[in-house]
């Protein structure tokens, strides 16, 4: 026994993984691009190389994208993870890491909102999940919505159809190409996905500035999101008052947050941990520790100290 669990989230475009002792010290820590395994087959190389950097460890859990969503996908995350980690890894979706680091345990509703969406509930009715349909007909709400959405505005604006020069020309410089190349930078992506999600970035600091076109964008954002959060909530047979929470890059936009609490009709629990913290606590009690409050608080406070602020919740 090495007395060292790991746990990981690996999303849309970022991943992390932990090491931790049974005290919730962090050993060791690592990053990389995210392990989308529908944006090409070098998700497993860079598992493989996390795997390499992080060494033996008691217990896994891996949060990944796409989990339980397309069984061929799922059969081989859980087969690298095993062959990766020892038959004590256990591989769930991303979303689900981000539930428990949120909640820590409790009966509720996460609203994740990243490079895609969902909402994931537990309550007398068991666990549910809402949205996740991917970025062809879903992720509502996600930072790849609002890119797609930021992007139809632009189009709109340089066809005659919708004035907004100041939205328009904003997010054509963040790109860095001049109106007759949107074309060619959209589709001239091998993960357009990831590409178009980062325009949510823009879009926030615009709506901060006051521009109407990014505020808007922003607010039905929020309603998709609580559509999500509200439906969780109902099948999951959540009782009032309403305990849920948030995670994920879009959701640290001031606008979009004042938005979907209002929505929701009661504010949101902060998350106790971060997604990543959801998988070390997952791994922990797979490995048979104590994961009390007390190993709650010293996780969360040794995270804090180490996670940059953006990815605490992200």
């Amino acid at each position: 026994m090495t007395g060292r669990v790991l746990g990981l989230d690996g999303g849309g475009t970022k991943t992390m993984a932990l090491v931790v002792n049974r005290s919730g010290d962090v050993l060791a820590h690592t990053t990389d691009t995210g392990l989308d395994p529908t944006a090409g087959p070098d998700w497993e190389m860079r598992l493989k190389a996390i795997a390499g950097r992080i060494g033996p460890v008691d217990a896994a859990v891996l949060g990944l994208p796409y989990h339980t969503e397309i069984a061929a996908v799922s059969a081989r995350q859980t087969q690298l993870g095993t062959a990766l980690f020892g038959p004590a890894c256990s591989v769930v979706n991303d979303v689900a890491v981000a539930f428990e680091g949120a909640l820590a345990g409790q009966d509720g509703v996460l609203i994740l909102s990243g490079t895609g969406s969902m909402a994931w509930a537990r309550g007398p009715a068991g666990v549910v999940r809402v949205g996740g349909w991917g970025d062809v007909f879903g992720d509502e709400g996600s930072a790849y919505w609002i890119g797609r959405e930021a992007l139809t505005l632009v189009s709109r604006h340089l066809d005659g159809r919708q004035s907004c020069a100041d939205f328009a020309l904003a997010i054509l410089h963040q790109l860095g190409v001049p109106p007759d190349g949107l074309i060619a930078w959209t589709y001239g992506h091998i993960n357009p996905r990831v590409q178009i999600a980062v325009i949510a970035e823009t879009v926030s600091k615009l709506a901060d500035r006051g521009n109407p076109q990014a505020g808007a964008v922003l607010h039905r954002a929020a309603n998709q999101l609580a559509e999500l959060g509200r439906t969780a909530a109902r099948l999951s047979g959540a009782r009032s008052p309403l305990i849920w929470s948030f995670a994920g890059g879009v959701t640290q936009d001031q606008t979009l947050c004042r938005a979907l609490t209002d929505t929701m009709g009661c504010p949101p629990v902060p998350a106790r941990l971060p997604p990543v913290g959801g998988a070390v606590l997952l791994a922990a009690q797979s490995a048979g520790w104590s994961t009390d409050d007390a190993f709650i608080a010293r996780l969360a406070a040794n995270l804090t100290a180490i996670l940059p602020p953006q990815t605490q919740t992200a």
